[in-house]
């Protein structure tokens, strides 16, 4: 049975713990990991094997589950893969907390009645595939399977000999097979073709020492961040792991970027040019690309013309970037967080009242003038609120 390892991290009211908890008595009640559940969790992404992020939530009380949501939100924008949450789910209201959050599934445990009757109206709200279920042994999949297969796109189930291989299968959904012991999810009947190439390297027009360039470009913002070599053991590693992956000319030897500085390049997009013998990647970076830290090896300008072109997209994220620098500096209170939005708030209306009379007889500097006001106002917010322009962009996606 082929399988992908999904790390796991267990929280209880926004705290680490370790190990699963079963809530059957107070000898099994979560006992504090001792670890910053966002410094744990990057270090569980950072893991060769690991193909995405599995959180459970053991939070009994709303106060609880909500410093429980606050430290998956932050989870979520630093993970560069897949993060699923279980646990915690009462009502259709706590699923899409965890959506918005940034989890791309979301898990109900059908041994709770509550979660078996909000199964079709979740899956109608949010789609099936951000939908999983978990189930408690083989019977119990038997039992629901007509309405998981329709209703969902993941299960969810404890890692058993006997159990897990039928369950994987009499289904094509993918399967989390939970290992408690190791603290790990083996995801099986995965997407292959998720990880697979339309080209193969027989394909590929080579150099004289048998490999190819490959230009790393950062998803996001479009910008070139170095260029490295590929040969085919290269090619299939970053194929397999999703992590970019080269052939250290220097060294001679394989190497993935970020293995020893933690700074790995997750690929988002592989594409090939015309003539075969070029790779771009469009990668999502974690820290510097250089090895000078630099973000990108291309630091240097050694031609620069006046009327050079700066990209909008490029301008708004490095702005976002330094309000959230500058948020970030602050004291992390609930008092200091309430006063800051709130004055977002009502520079938010001043400007856009201002706008709005500009645009009703103003000139077409001063709409620029207020147009940029009210962007500026409403990435603070998007700040104080934890978003992202990804957040902003798939709405808009959605919407058109």
């Amino acid at each position: 049975m082929d399988t992908i390892s999904i790390p796991c991290l267990y929280l209880n009211n926004g705290k680490d713990v370790e190990g699963y908890y079963f809530g059957v008595s107070d000898e099994d009640a979560p006992k504090d990991g001792g670890t910053d559940p966002i410094a744990k969790a990057e270090k569980l992404c950072a893991q060769t094997d690991a193909q995405g992020l599995m959180i459970f939530d053991f939070s009994e009380e709303k106060s609880g589950h909500a410093a429980s949501l606050e430290m998956i939100k932050a989870i979520c924008r630093n993970a560069q893969m897949r993060v699923f949450a279980a646990g915690a789910v009462h009502t259709a209201d706590d699923v899409k907390d965890y959506l918005s959050a940034g989890c791309a599934r979301v898990i109900l445990n059908s041994v709770k009645d509550s979660n078996r009757e909000i199964l079709a109206d979740v899956s109608r709200r949010f789609g099936k595939k951000r939908i999983g279920v978990y189930v408690s042994d083989y019977n119990d999949f038997l039992m629901q399977k007509e309405d998981i297969e329709k209703l969902a796109s993941m299960i969810l189930t404890d890692r058993d000999d006997d159990d897990d291989e039928k369950i994987v299968e009499e289904t094509e959904l993918a399967v989390l097979l939970h290992d408690d012991q190791q603290s790990v999810c083996l995801e099986a009947n995965y997407r292959k073709k998720d990880f697979e190439s339309e080209v193969s390297w027989k394909d590929l027009k080579l150099n004289s020492d048998g490999m190819i360039p490959c230009v790393v470009q950062d998803f996001r913002t479009d910008k070139v961040l170095m260029v490295a070599y590929m040969n085919e053991e290269a090619f299939l590693t970053t194929l397999r792991t999703g992590r970019m992956t080269y052939w250290s000319r220097s060294r001679q030897e394989l190497w993935m970027k970020g293995l020893t500085s933690g700074h790995f390049q997750y690929l988002k997009e592989l594409r090939l040019d015309c003539d075969n013998d070029t790779l771009l990647a469009k990668v999502a970076q974690v820290g510097a690309a250089c090895h000078t830290g630099h973000y990108s090896c291309f630091y240097r300008t050694i031609v620069s013309r006046e009327e050079s072109y700066v990209p909008p997209t490029h301008v708004l994220q490095k702005t976002f970037d330094a309000i959230c620098e500058q948020r970030n500096s602050r004291p992390v209170d609930a008092e200091s967080t309430e006063d800051a939005t709130k004055n977002v708030l009502q520079k938010l209306g001043a400007d856009d009242t201002a706008l709005i009379l500009e645009a009703a007889g103003g000139t077409k500097s001063g709409i620029i003038d207020r147009v940029a006001d009210v962007l500026y106002d409403s990435m603070m917010l998007m700040a104080e609120k934890g978003l992202t322009w990804e957040d902003v962009a798939a709405e808009l996606a959605e919407k058109n």
